[in-house]
């Protein structure tokens, strides 16, 4: 799951012979209407065109910033599965080719990196730059991305002028008072009815669901029998409809930072859950910061560290900081280091440098660049999807007493990204289109093994979620990344986990058993 957009002016916060195969039916297991009968019908009546059409790879757009040898193209999609012969839209895609002989190629690996609302077109650069943790896979597979419907270059959806969605210092997403709540309350309304007025006719058709019905369409595009899939963060999700919906046309999938797939979960319970784990690793990364004072000079203790930013942020608050650095732009910048641990350093030492004089240094990296307006767009276009996506997938409260209760007492004791993350979901409190009921992952008949990777710490996606995950598919394998929270396990240095995953895509064999393996290498200041 994905935080690092943001809301509006609320607050911070924060992808001939195959034919028969490519169009196999959908399972019928799934339940109500995600996958009704004239859903089920819309996408067998897709994959068939796609798997007839295939995809004419060209060299990309030069504006996609996507190099040789990497070929993009489209793949057609009904914007509603109930009405196959109704609007389209276009879904764009890329690849490169497997890099090993015809003997070891095994057919395309197909990547979503979470969000919602992220892209996957970057995901073939592995390949392009030899990227050492993927060599052995991409002898294997084409490596292939995409843009999810309303994301990118496909069929993008919008809620708000980009320039005035990034434009900055916004409220304290922490409130005072009552009347900071109204306000707050006022923006995220206005805000769902943005995207109504300026994508209304997509958000309907923005849930995870629809987006699995595409994948299994770019799957038959491909000439694919079946599915290889690797999804990071939300892109578990992802898999895991796609796995419940289509258990058959899976042959291999590494889900990696699990969101908790239980309906009860979906969504406004996972994001309180992400409030607790936040707050966990914050709480590791000023430890850490602590640990490395010589280097840093903000805190010899965890508690110092903690009373560093308070002050920050209070001075942040009383004037902005370059005069577009607040609190909020403060959280936005700052919770990159709960979420990764390769922002651990660069993070501390840009703090480092504000103390020592360094004002610009802060500014640049948490403010707004008003000048880079393809920039803007795209991290607006990306808030969007996320907003519609979570939305549309399931009904969430509208009692705001609610919403002020379960924040008000979580707040108490995780402070860090409590309030922002509730703006920046709040939208979905007055949402106009319509929203579902969350589906029920479950294995279904055909279902592979499926290889969960999970780091025990984890902020984004907490550990729990790929507990559950694993109960739901039978037969998966967890591996844990004790002691460890970055988010994307998969794209890290540890060789106890990096060769399960190669071993797993290059012969789908698992461990007999799950596995618990060290940490990946502490970040050095």
């Amino acid at each position: 799951m994905r935080r690092t957009a943001v809301l509006g002016s609320a607050g911070t916060l924060i992808a001939g012979t195959l034919i028969a195969g490519a169009i196999a039916a959908p399972a019928a297991s799934a339940d109500g209407r995600h996958h009704s009968g004239s859903e089920a019908y819309g996408v067998k009546i897709a994959a068939a065109r796609a798997a007839r059409a295939g995809i004419d790879w060209q060299d990309c757009p030069a504006d996609w910033a996507l190099s040789k040898p990497i070929q993009c193209g489209w793949v057609t999609v009904p914007l509603d599965y109930a009405e196959p012969n109704g609007k389209k839209i276009k879904l764009a895609v890329d690849r490169a080719v497997s890099t090993g002989t015809a003997a070891e190629r095994q057919g395309a690996l197909v990547y979503n990196p979470g969000g919602p609302g992220g892209s996957g077109l970057r995901f073939p650069n592995r390949v392009v730059t030899k990227n050492p943790l993927w060599v052995n896979a991409s002898k294997a597979y084409d490596f292939v991305g995409f843009d999810p419907r309303g994301v990118g270059h496909s069929a993008p959806i919008s809620c708000v002028d980009p320039q005035e969605f990034v434009k900055a210092p916004k409220a304290d997403p922490v409130p005072d008072s009552e009347a900071d709540k109204r306000a707050q309350r006022k923006v995220a309304a206005e805000y769902a009815d943005g995207c109504a007025e300026r994508s209304g006719d997509m958000l309907p058709h923005m849930t995870t669901p629809d987006t699995a019905r595409d994948l299994d369409v770019i799957r038959a595009a491909l000439g694919e029998r079946q599915l290889n899939f690797l999804g990071v963060s939300y892109g578990t999700y992802l898999g895991a409809v796609y796995g419940t919906l289509f258990p058959s046309h899976v042959r291999r999938m590494v889900v990696d930072s699990v969101v908790d797939p239980s309906k009860d979960s979906i969504w406004y319970e996972a994001n309180l859950n992400q409030d607790i784990a936040f707050q966990t690793r914050w709480n590791d990364w000023k430890a850490w910061v602590a640990e490395n004072d010589a280097a840093f000079r903000i805190g010899d203790t965890p508690e110092k560290v903690e009373q560093a930013w308070l002050d920050l942020r209070a001075t942040a608050k009383r004037n902005p900081i370059g005069g577009v650095v607040g609190p909020a732009e403060l959280i936005g910048f700052f919770q990159s280091a709960p979420y990764y641990d390769s922002s651990w350093a660069p993070v501390a030492r840009i703090w480092s440098a504000y103390r020592s004089g360094d004002t610009q240094a802060l500014v640049d990296a948490a403010g707004p660049d008003m000048s880079d307006l393809a920039g803007n767009a795209s991290a607006e276009n990306g808030n969007a999807v996320y907003t519609a996506v979570e939305c549309a997938d399931a009904k969430w409260p509208t009692n705001w007493q609610r919403w002020d209760r379960d924040n008000t007492r979580l707040h108490r004791d995780y402070p860090f990204m409590t309030w922002a993350n509730a703006w920046m979901n709040l939208p979905c409190s007055t949402w106009s289109a319509e929203q579902r009921t969350p589906l029920e992952v479950r294995t279904g008949k055909g279902l592979p093994a499926v290889l969960i990777v999970q780091a025990a710490r984890d902020a984004a996606t907490p550990y729990a979620g790929a507990v559950e995950l694993h109960k739901r598919f039978k037969g998966s394998r967890l591996i844990t990344e004790r002691d460890a929270g970055s988010h994307g396990v998969t794209g890290l240095l540890n060789p106890c986990v990096n060769e399960r995953v190669d071993t797993y895509l290059l012969t789908g064999r698992t461990d007999r058993s799950d596995v618990t393996c060290a940490p990946h290498a502490t970040p050095k200041p």
